[in-house]
């Protein structure tokens, strides 16, 4: 009976949100415009700039992989204070917790407008963004993983008389490890497409490019800055699969 509930409550709330965003199927009969809007105006792709774009995508990169060490870094240590099992005091989870609440709820684009009139325009304040808002993405998901961990490694440490510290280096942390990988490298992907986004603000890389080029409506060049998106985000994921690969 439950499950006929919950999906009757989905389905509901799935009928309250289309009305919501004005979903009307009918409005894809037309869906041919965007076909030739593609193969007229985006294709061949124009390479004629593709070092300029190969060394934008070289930046995207390097503003992405810096902004998600530092933030898992910083958010590795400080989520075993965030979660109920590992924290030393209650204090601390609700601090924690709050700080990564914080630093997630504010989006990277309002974070980088913040931080240009300090740091001016180019990749600077979309790295400081980064680094904030996903600190706080990987506070939640490191400390609910940590929560959800088996507890026997844990109490077996504890009961040979193993602190708090060794609890979380032997008992924890090795549990974690492959969870915690696995996030980096989604959240690197989501990182690299986050920064397209702060192009708008001149954070640089390959999203200033792009903003650059559809002002001019130069879509042949927007095509080929995709595909090296698509470049980035598919060896991203390869490279995470071969290291997970090699942890588990």
């Amino acid at each position: 009976m439950n499950k006929i509930l919950l999906l009757a409550l989905a389905v509901l709330l799935l009928i309250w949100s289309g009305r919501g965003v004005g979903f009307d199927i009918a409005l894809f009969r037309d869906l041919g415009n965007t076909y030739r809007f593609i193969t007229e105006q985006w294709f061949p792709l124009d390479p004629a700039d593709y070092e300029i774009a190969l060394q934008a995508a070289v930046e995207t990169l390097q503003i992405s992989l810096f902004s998600i060490m530092i933030a898992i870094g910083i958010a590795l240590p400080a989520s075993f204070f965030a979660a109920r099992n590992s924290t030393p005091a209650r204090w601390l989870y609700d601090g924690f917790r709050f700080c990564f609440n914080l630093f997630r709820s504010i989006p990277e684009l309002v974070l980088a407008l913040l931080f240009i009139p300090t740091l001016g325009l180019g990749p600077l304040p979309a790295v400081v963004a980064l680094i904030i808002h996903n600190t706080g993405v990987f506070g939640k998901m490191i400390s609910e993983t940590i929560e959800a961990i088996d507890r026997g490694p844990q109490e077996a440490l504890q009961s040979v008389g193993g602190t708090r510290l060794l609890v979380s280096l032997y008992g924890i942390l090795p549990q974690i490890i492959p969870l915690v990988i696995s996030h980096f490298f989604y959240r690197l992907e989501v990182a690299i497409r986050t920064c397209l986004i702060l192009g708008v603000v001149g954070a640089g890389g390959l999203g200033q490019l792009l903003y650059n080029d559809f002002k001019q409506f130069m879509y042949q060049k927007v095509a080929f800055e995709v595909l090296l998106i698509m470049v980035l985000v598919t060896g991203v994921d390869y490279l995470g699969a071969f290291i997970r690969k090699r942890v588990s």
